[in-house]
């Protein structure tokens, strides 16, 4: 199959939530990308073994704007995605260490328009768990063009809106970290040292569903009907 073709299977990009057996049988499609996605400055955990052909993002560094706390341009974003092999034709499979720097990668890519974006199910620790192969081979891939795509920012609200709808009948707005965060006992996730650089507690009104309660033990996402119930919850 020749580079940026279709992989075989897309089914109109409704398979979006991948799972480790999907992304072994696929490893060696010329038209996929992996990419790490990790909460550490440093890559000693990468080069201890990471799924073979993945490259490693620093969250920060690649999904954040680089100077003002806002999400990436779509120009940034394309830049960063034709420095990393990556086409609009790219297949792009995101996986976070830990998950939920995956999950954050999926919404960022996909504000930023990336059409074929796929987010694998249970992420590093379901996939060592399972077995499978790691490498300590750290792959590079040519530069290649990435014309800027129409964001999708449909899925963000901004401080303005949240702030002027605070207590509107028919919103919701979720606080989804640990609860220590939420309750105000800490301004970051524990066990890690709490910086206190920013102020504690949450937005008025806001309900506290920790993101941990919608994944199984082994960081794959529960099955629909429990998260169903969750939510309803």
């Amino acid at each position: 199959m020749k580079e940026g073709q279709a992989l075989e299977g897309r089914d109109a990009m409704t398979q979006r939530l991948v799972s480790g057996e999907w992304l072994a049988e696929h490893l060696d499609d010329p038209g996929l990308r992996i990419i790490e996605v990790s909460s550490a400055p440093d890559d000693a955990e990468y080069r201890q073994g990471h799924i073979p052909g993945a490259l490693r993002w620093y969250w920060k560094d690649a999904l954040w704007h680089a100077t003002d706390r806002e999400f990436p341009t779509p120009e940034e974003m394309a830049s960063r995605l034709g420095q990393s092999g990556v086409t609009p034709d790219t297949t792009l499979v995101v996986y976070g260490s830990p998950v939920q720097y995956g999950t954050y990668a999926f919404w960022v890519l996909t504000m930023a328009g990336h059409r074929d974006l796929r987010l694998l199910d249970g992420s590093r620790k379901r996939w060592i768990a399972d077995g499978r192969p790691l490498s300590t081979d750290i792959p590079t891939y040519a530069p290649v063009a990435y014309p800027p795509a129409g964001s999708d920012l449909s899925s963000c609200v901004g401080r303005e809106d949240v702030r002027a709808k605070l207590g509107q009948p028919g919103r919701i707005l979720l606080d989804v970290r640990s609860p220590e965060e939420y309750g105000g006992e800490r301004v970051s996730p524990p066990p890690g040292f709490d910086h206190g650089a920013e102020r504690k507690g949450h937005i008025p009104g806001a309900v506290h569903l920790h993101f941990r309660d919608l994944l199984n033990d082994d960081d794959t996402f529960k099955p629909r009907e429990q998260l169903q119930d969750r939510l309803a919850q």
